[in-house]
């Protein structure tokens, strides 16, 4: 595991967030916050102590609010609520999901208005620290009370109950935590509600969406300024002049990009000036517009969902300095739903460009390419049908990009009559991701082909760096063959970074912190 780095309640950045996604930090609690929890622990105790009725700290749940839970029960009452919450379906969420849920949960409770006491933290802490990945559902959540499923699975493993992934193997949470050198907690009073209530599960979802939808905007805008020079289009649109007229702050980055990409190209310069075409396709000159404006989403989701990473958004609220617990719905996700579907949105239109894209390529009427990008063609279909999979995945995004937010079931009873379904509407971001990822090998794939066609004459060197990347991996495609494994090896390609990596000498590209 790599460096810890310290946790500053409600300080977490998107940063800290990006690498703790993708390098495996662990995490160590900032001095002082043991001392804040401590305190709020001891005011629940007295609120115990005086006998007034508190929702979930001596009542019922939901609908059962009314119900009066007596002092010698109420361990019970939390242990209950976890197992009976603990209803979640359908495969297990990856474990750089499951890690950011008890990243954030442990930085949402360690900021005191919680009234869950040090150990329980710790214990979140300790098995991230340790490798103990509690087996989460990905299904049953529709964000209202908080992701109340799958928190109650990862709950569970706190209490000795459901299961976790340790050392390779699936095992039952109370041998996970043995294996692991850890021992369960005995939840108190309040501490089970805190732990399920809670958007962690949906924001982190949103977070790992947001954090490859951002690689995969990085790759789409390399791999559209490669088929705008194999496809001997102008960088005429990308004038600084005309997007500060607009005055759209992503578009005017991205135009920056494409000029710095296309800088220096041979192609562009065999046909500036006799060029008989007066414009370009949309596909071609609206790249600025386009990705300018699925930046600038991506950038409004991203601080949406860095405020709820840390956020107090369990129920009740509690105030320790006066002993107060204050029932609202923090815990209702509808911010990350809607940040969610924004975020579906932009990078299923990052995808329907591109196979736009890919479409010019392969029609050589419209690119002055040879028929599919294959010599010979005729006897050889070359990306005929890579193009389609790259169609079929682009409508199906249509269908995955419909916002779930407008979407409410009511639930419990119809206490909860108003739900956000955010944790779909995050989940379903990663569905996206994938398919973009695909799209965007293709077009990869398809724009360095076009590329070497018109040699001997050259791009520019950041684009001919990205051709000869892709070149050390999958050969020129000069007869039909097997297309799946070179669609594989370039979105793993895209999925490592590599665009961004090899082109950070020459350029900074945008993400999805504020500019």
């Amino acid at each position: 595991m790599d460096e810890n780095f310290v946790l500053h309640p409600g300080t977490l950045d998107l940063r800290t967030l990006r690498r703790f996604v993708f390098e495996n930090t662990g995490v160590t609690l900032a001095l002082g916050a043991t001392e804040t929890l401590t305190a709020a622990a001891r005011s629940v105790d007295r609120i115990v102590a005086g006998g007034a009725a508190v929702y979930g700290v001596n009542t019922g749940f939901g609908k059962l609010a009314k119900t009066r839970i007596p002092d010698d029960r109420l361990r019970d009452l939390q242990r209950n609520l976890v197992l009976s919450h603990a209803a979640g379906i359908g495969k297990p969420l990856p474990e750089r999901v499951v890690r950011l849920i008890l990243l954030l949960k442990a930085n949402g409770l360690a900021r005191g208005f919680s009234g869950v006491r040090p150990e329980v933290v710790q214990l979140l802490l300790d098995m991230l620290d340790r490798g103990v990945i509690p087996v989460i559902p990905e299904k049953g959540s529709v964000g209202a009370s908080g992701d109340l499923a799958p928190l109650a699975h990862m709950t569970a493993v706190l209490i000795g109950e459901g299961e976790a992934f340790f050392g390779g193997q699936r095992l039952p949470g109370a041998e996970a935590l043995r294996a692991a050198g850890l021992e369960p907690v005995v939840l108190g009073p309040k501490e089970g509600l805190a732990l399920l209530n809670g958007t962690q599960t949906s924001t982190a979802l949103a977070l790992v969406g947001l954090f490859d939808a951002e690689q995969l905007f990085q790759a789409a805008l390399v791999t559209g300024a490669l088929t705008l020079d194999a496809a001997r289009g102008t960088d005429a649109p990308f004038d600084p002049r005309l997007h500060s007229l607009r005055g759209q702050q992503g578009q005017i980055e991205c135009a920056g990009v494409y000029r710095k990409l296309m800088e220096g190209s041979a192609i562009r310069a065999s046909h500036q000036i006799d060029d008989e075409r007066v414009q370009d396709p949309y596909c071609l000159r609206c790249q600025p517009q386009v990705m300018g404006a699925v930046l600038d989403s991506l950038r409004h989701a991203a601080r949406v969902l860095l405020i709820e990473a840390n956020a107090v958004s369990d129920n009740p609220v509690h105030f320790p300095d006066t002993d107060e617990m204050i029932s609202g719905g923090n815990f209702h996700a509808e911010p990350v739903a809607i940040a969610a579907d924004l975020m579906a949105i932009a990078v299923s239109e990052i995808g329907s460009i591109a196979e736009r894209r890919l479409a010019l390529l392969v029609d050589a009427g419209m690119s002055g390419l040879p028929p599919f990008l294959v010599s010979d063609s005729g006897v050889n279909s070359g990306f005929m049908i890579a193009q389609v999979t790259a169609a079929a995945l682009a409508s199906e995004n249509k269908t995955l990009a419909h916002p779930a937010s407008i979407d409410s079931l009511p639930t419990s009873a119809n206490q909860e009559d108003h739900v956000s379904m955010a944790t779909f509407a995050a989940r379903r971001v990663t569905d996206i991701n994938d398919n973009v990822r695909t799209i965007l090998g293709i077009e990869y794939l398809a724009a360095v082909q076009g590329l070497d066609f018109l040699v001997p004459l050259t791009s520019s060197t950041p684009l001919t760096q990205a051709a000869a990347v892709l070149r050390q991996h999958v050969p020129f495609f000069a007869q039909d063959r097997l297309f799946t494994p070179d669609m594989e090896v370039a979105g793993a390609l895209i999925s490592a970074g590599v665009l961004t990596t090899v082109l950070s000498d020459i350029l900074k590209l945008p993400t999805v912190e504020a500019a």
